[in-house]
């Protein structure tokens, strides 16, 4: 998706892009996630909207792009109301075997009749695991297999959205937010600082570890009382490029060793401590491909919550005495090759037939090769060089 808008800047980088996943309608108002009086407000409102996601996947109604939602009376069993005492007194009785994971989204403020709070109004999104736990002695198992069921019977399966892009944008990247956090708050029950179980708070986006745990006392923990980044969630910079060759008319890409025969993409990489963007971008590609790089341009950027990266899109040129493939030094690529332009654009206009679908059956196609889906960042970066000339320069 793009923005059409024409100012300065459009005219000399190009128009600003939405990639899947981005582009959310809400408004996180995170500074309100300390505010436990506006967060009991937003919990037991009426409008209020609930996400329910079981093992990370969210139910979603066929054929709409629509996720279901419950409302605080399908949930508050489960929940109860874990806002209605301040954060200090909620730390001080937490009970850590009552403790499903509830996660703040923010409020949509186009919608009328939600929340308010001074300036602010809105529909307000919680998202709630309901995956019901392995011990079935938890004292909320139960009610989650409850609200599991109802969701099931409502016609709205749990769905996995990573190799299905069936939600449209906007509910996309609600669920980005929410699967992103979860996935986080799920992976950290325990403190890295001395070993014994956090609590989540400020809404679902940090982890504390309490001093107390059932009213009995824990011991000494380095992370309390000072601020410390294991405590909040984090984002996985993540570089994804699309590299042309030195006359502008051939595409670099790689079929990773997971991939079936004739599938290709963008080389991708994470990026490492100590190191810019662009640094990040030549190592890869030449760790990967040996190709060796001179100008990298940032293009566009896509949250991609598996867990929790952040997709940086690129556009390279090869070094004209670089463009020599050998796969020698990272052994995750099973071929690489420059392709011409015109092929690559077959099999873009291809996927585009295949909207929702990341096509892994290994099936041929009408095309040489197969690529990544148009809702994927990689899509959108080889379309951006071979059918709008991204990689020339503006005039």
């Amino acid at each position: 998706m793009t923005n059409s808008l024409v100012t300065p800047l459009t005219k000399r980088y190009g128009e600003s892009i939405d990639t899947y996943f981005s582009g959310s309608p809400l408004n996180r108002v995170s500074f309100l996630r300390e505010n436990y009086s506006f967060l009991s407000d937003a919990l037991t409102n009426p409008t209020t909207r609930f996400l329910p996601l079981q093992s990370l996947e969210p139910s979603i109604f066929p054929n709409t792009g629509l996720l279901n939602t419950l409302v605080y009376d399908d949930v508050k069993e489960a929940i109860g109301n874990p806002f209605e005492k301040l954060e200090p007194e909620t730390i001080a009785e937490w009970d850590s075997s009552k403790d499903p994971i509830l996660i703040f989204l923010g409020i949509d403020e186009s919608k009328n009749g939600g929340v308010t709070y001074e300036n602010y109004s809105g529909q307000a999104y919680f998202a709630l695991d309901v995956t019901v736990p392995a011990d079935p002695t938890t004292p909320y198992a139960t009610t989650l297999a409850d609200i599991q069921n109802k969701v099931e019977a409502s016609g709205a399966p749990f769905t996995p959205v990573r190799t299905h892009y069936v939600l449209n944008y906007s509910e996309a990247a609600i669920y980005a937010q929410a699967r992103s956090y979860m996935d986080w708050n799920r992976r950290n029950p325990f403190c890295a600082g001395c070993g014994a179980r956090t609590m989540s708070v400020n809404g679902g986006a940090k982890r504390v570890c309490p001093p107390t745990d059932r009213g009995v006392a824990k011991g000494p923990c380095p992370s309390r009382g000072v601020v410390t980044n294991i405590s909040f969630p984090r984002s996985d910079p993540t570089i994804i490029v699309a590299v042309v060759n030195a006359t502008g008319d051939r595409l670099l890409l790689g079929r990773n060793k997971r991939f079936p025969a004739g599938f290709y993409s963008c080389l991708a990489g994470f990026c490492e401590p100590g190191e810019s963007i662009e640094e990040a971008v030549r190592r890869e590609v030449w760790e990967e491909s040996g190709v060796k790089l001179g100008k990298v341009a940032i293009y566009a950027s896509q949250p991609w919550p598996y867990p929790a990266s952040l997709m940086i899109g690129a556009i390279a040129e090869a070094l004209p005495d670089g463009e020599a493939i050998h796969l020698e030094h990272d052994p995750e690529l099973g071929d690489a090759q420059w392709f011409p332009f015109p092929i690559v654009r077959d099999a873009l206009t291809i996927a585009e037939r295949k909207v929702n679908v990341l096509d892994l059956s290994g099936e041929p196609t009408e095309a040489p090769i197969k690529v990544p889906p148009s809702k994927a960042i990689a899509h959108n970066l080889m379309r951006a060089v071979v059918f709008e000339n991204a990689h020339l320069p503006k005039i």
